[in-house]
């Protein structure tokens, strides 16, 4: 049975009538039984009677009334499903979960269907998918090269065409590094922003639920779907009002970070630099502009993560397994975690306010910026090059990715081409927490998908000032302080009359939308953070307020307005053209 398993295809064929879920899923289960002695991506296919309650739950129901009717699913195994084993890729720690992880009852209850559970680098600690007694992950197009870890067997299930999404974790790169080496979509939200309920832990402190799918459209769907706070997570964070589904759109002008050179580190592949830069150009295509930064503070906090004390976080999860049967945890595993027992309170603390110094500085650097662009992965390698040294080709697989929940940043993996060998090559788009859905805009673009034709929306809201906020005018700190950024000075629209308002001390003026006779007002478009908005607009006298203010290319902006009882006492000055010439012409 050939369907595409895309999330609009795959319902639009349920609405049709082309299968049903019983047929396709039993279909995909047989196929997946041929394909796993070669990838060895499912350590648990469900069994044709485990799979029997969720086929059951969707007889006689409408594939309209449910928004994942009918759509297979693959889940880590390190990721509770109730009544199959979660093994974390080791059979002595094992055990069987009377209850689903909050995220796969939500999925469930959504209608999916899970599959099986994943394949992955034992208790998650890797990036490369071989470090797993239940046999190595391959990549999916070509067999010398591992699927990338520690989600390995993930991506396969959707590469393979086996499910429509499969749940990965990431810590520090899982759901990423397999994304790219697969030709996939692989985003890691906000820290906290899935639930991580019923996960196994590798670091509590940093993990986040992943998804990979074909298209970061589908990612956006899933993650509108998933970001719901939890009460069973106290790691959970509510999503923020500018980052729900209705923020994935069409993206306009935006600048983005790239790397200095001196900051970029392929280990000697050739094709990587050339292909880096066709990425940076196809972002330019799209309207935007490329910001270098220093990338440095951002790849020392990545070191942090295992040269640190963060190690002894996954040592408190393993540790004692790893004492009382030290022969059920893979030599690997032992090597990384070595060091662990003899890390102090006084290093962690050290390391923690290291760590706030860094982010610090990285923040300062994304301040202004939509996001930043780095490879997923400097140079892919092949399982050979594994086996011969797994701890260094590991550490290289991580250098962009190490850093991204030790900083609390968001992230996207997104294909970007293949390499002369056919091997698929991808991008990361990161930038700060709660801007998934502007990333996933950002990533829909790259790909060239179609999107809503409305605007994405970030943590950033443009407003049009055209008074006393003017830049180096009386109020202007007023938005300083608050980290606002001057992004133009332009015009308004033809539109409008604008006003010396009586009163003071500050002196003010009003622009008034009026139906004949306006003219052109020069303002300014500035950035202000969105969390910042509120209180600036209660720091707003009346009678002004805020409101919608047309440019004169025709953009509608958030911008001052006057109510028109305002107007009283207050004197015409529209042949000025503006505020800050009318005051200097009262000089």
């Amino acid at each position: 049975m050939k369907v595409n398993l895309q999330l609009d295809a795959l319902r639009a064929s349920y609405v049709a009538g082309d299968h049903s879920p019983r047929e396709l899923i039993l279909a995909l289960r047989e196929r997946a039984q041929q394909l796993n002695p070669r990838y060895k991506l499912f350590i648990h296919l469900l069994s044709v009677e485990e799979l029997e309650p969720y086929l059951a739950a969707l007889e006689d129901v409408a594939p309209e009334s449910l928004p994942l009717y009918g759509v297979p699913f693959a889940i880590k195994d390190n990721i509770d499903l109730a009544g199959i084993p979660t093994t974390a890729a080791c059979p002595a720690f094992a055990y069987v979960p009377e209850r689903s992880a909050t995220v796969v009852e939500q999925l469930i209850r959504l209608g999916a269907v899970p599959l099986g559970k994943t394949n992955l680098d034992q208790f998650a600690t890797g990036l490369n998918g071989t470090r797993s007694p239940y046999g190595a992950c391959i990549n999916s197009v070509l067999d010398d090269y591992p699927s990338g870890g520690s989600s390995a067997g993930s991506p396969l299930a959707v590469a393979l065409g086996l499910a429509s999404f499969a749940l990965g974790t990431d810590t520090a790169g899982s759901g990423r590094v397999p994304a790219a080496l697969n030709g996939l979509v692989g985003l890691k939200a906000s820290k906290g922003l899935v639930s991580t309920a019923g996960v196994v832990p590798a670091c509590r402190t940093l993990d986040c639920v992943t998804t990979f799918s074909a298209t970061a459209g589908e990612a956006s769907q899933l993650l509108q779907l998933l970001a719901v706070q939890d009460p069973r997570d106290e790691y959970s964070r509510a999503n923020a009002g500018w980052n729900l589904g209705s923020a994935f759109g069409r993206v306009g002008a935006f600048r983005f970070g790239v790397p200095r050179p001196a900051d970029l580190e392929f280990f000697g592949c050739e094709e990587g630099p050339a292909l880096f830069a066709a990425a940076v150009e196809r972002l330019q295509a799209l309207g935007g502009e490329a910001v270098s930064i220093d990338l440095s503070p951002f790849l020392e906090a990545a070191r942090l993560l295992y040269d640190g004390p963060w190690v002894a976080e996954r040592y408190s999860v393993v540790g004692e397994l790893a004492r009382r049967q030290p022969e059920a945890v893979l030599p690997v595993i032992h090597a990384v975690l070595a060091r662990a027992p003899e890390v102090s309170g006084v290093e962690t603390f050290r390391a923690q306010y290291r760590l706030q110094q860094l982010k610090a500085e990285c923040d300062r650097q994304l301040a202004g910026l939509e996001c930043v662009l780095t490879p997923t992965i400097g140079r892919p390698v092949t399982l050979a090059e594994l086996a011969e040294e797994p701890v260094l080709r590991n550490a290289e697989l991580g250098y962009y990715t190490n850093f991204m929940n030790l900083l609390d940043y968001a992230a996207v993996a997104v294909p970007a081409g293949h390499m002369l060998s056919g091997l698929p090559w991808g991008v990361t788009l990161f930038g700060r927490a709660f801007t998934d859905q502007y990333l996933l805009s950002l990533a829909a673009a790259f790909q060239g998908e179609p999107v809503p034709a409305r605007e994405a929306r970030n943590d950033q809201v443009r407003l049009v000032v055209c008074g006393a906020h003017l830049d180096g005018l009386a109020l202007n700190w007023q938005l300083k302080q608050r980290g606002a950024r001057l992004l133009e000075a332009t015009s308004s629209a033809p539109s409008y009359r604008l006003y010396a308002l009586a009163g003071g001390p500050v002196q003010r003026p009003g622009m008034v939308r009026v139906g004949s006779g306006g003219v052109a007002i020069s303002v300014e478009v500035w950035q202000v953070p969105n969390a910042a908005l509120g209180a600036f607009l209660s720091e707003i006298p009346a009678p002004l307020g805020l409101g919608k203010v047309e440019l004169g290319d025709g953009r509608w902006e958030t911008g001052f307005i006057c109510e028109g009882y305002g107007l009283e006492g207050a004197r015409d000055i529209s042949e000025w053209g503006g505020w800050r010439a009318w005051l200097q012409g009262q000089g």
